[in-house]
């Protein structure tokens, strides 16, 4: 049976008014995916075709909607499964080319910078901010690439 808690008119508290705040997803628990790419004018072993296991933990500010929530967390895994077992690569990678006439175009997400994972943190944040509704205020994202080398705002 359920019970329902009195409350006087005193403590009642409209959501919009609660203030900012903020969602942390995978602060304990990091999201995990599994991508490929290479940076393509870079003289190191980072050149060449490879992936990682990423690492990816997210901060979104914002008012409360009416549902009580920042944002969905759903919204956020969606934006970040879009990179999840595709290969990263430069505008203008010759690889793109081997990609799409292999078939697997599909499986390729062609960026305007190279693929670093601090370039990542900064696109993954702008694609929240354009998916999410006008009441997140900021969102942070911090891209691990190995367990030495992890890129955050």
């Amino acid at each position: 049976m359920s019970q329902s808690i009195p409350q006087d008119d005193s403590t009642a508290v409209e959501l919009t008014e609660a203030g900012q705040r903020t969602l942390q997803i995978g602060a304990d628990n990091p999201i995990r995916i599994s991508s490929g790419h290479r940076i393509l004018h870079h003289d190191g072993k980072c050149s060449r075709p490879h992936g990682h296991n990423y690492e990816i933990t997210v901060e979104v500010t914002g008012e409360l909607t009416e549902e009580g929530w920042v944002v969905d967390k759903g919204d956020v895994t969606d934006v970040i499964d879009a990179w999840d077992h595709r290969f990263l690569v430069e505008e203008g990678d010759p690889l793109v080319g081997a990609f799409e006439a292999s078939g697997d175009g599909d499986a390729l997400v062609v960026l305007e910078h190279p693929p670093t994972a601090e370039v990542m943190s900064v696109l993954l944040e702008q694609r929240m901010l354009d998916a999410f509704p006008d009441t997140v205020s900021d969102v942070s994202v911090s891209v691990s690439e190995t367990e030495e080398l992890c890129a955050s705002y």
